[in-house]
């Protein structure tokens, strides 16, 4: 890989990421009102996940639908153009939305950032749902060195 390329020419990112907890699979425009209602239930939370402690998402305001199905859409324009990957993370029975992972190019050292949040009520899940998306790079995706944030 070049140092301007996030993944190599031609890799296929995988499309899902099955655990007895939690399913992945890409975000996207289908996911918008299941997602916002996911996040603005838990903005406290998410802001004191590992990987998210800037003080800018999720926004405290919050933001409208319409605002949420924009960013939506980028996150899977980007996972298409292989710029950034964005998993939401479902739940296996009922397929409620309960987080959300991302995976994009780091600003400084290494190979990709990966940041991911549950909702409040799943908490339980923060420290699986890290570990297993850490064992899933590493078997699956083309990154040597991942800044997990802190996990």
């Amino acid at each position: 890989m070049g140092p301007h390329l996030f993944v190599p020419p031609g890799f296929v990112p995988p499309m899902s990421l099955i655990h007895e907890c939690f399913v992945l699979e890409p975000l996207g425009p289908q996911h918008n009102e299941a997602d916002h209602a996911a996040w603005t239930s838990s903005i406290d939370h998410i802001r004191a996940t590992p990987g998210f402690p800037d003080g800018e998402w999720p926004p405290r305001e919050g933001m409208s639908l319409e605002d949420n199905l924009a960013d939506l859409r980028r996150h899977a324009a980007d996972f298409v153009s292989g710029k950034g990957f964005t998993f939401t993370v479902l739940d296996p029975l009922d397929h409620e939305v309960v987080g959300c992972v991302y995976l994009y190019p780091p600003e400084g050292e290494g190979d990709v950032i990966v940041q991911s949040w549950v909702r409040s009520e799943r908490a339980d899940l923060d420290e699986p749902l890290a570990d297993a998306v850490a064992a899933w790079l590493a078997a699956e995706w083309p990154w040597k060195k991942a800044d997990r944030c802190g996990r």
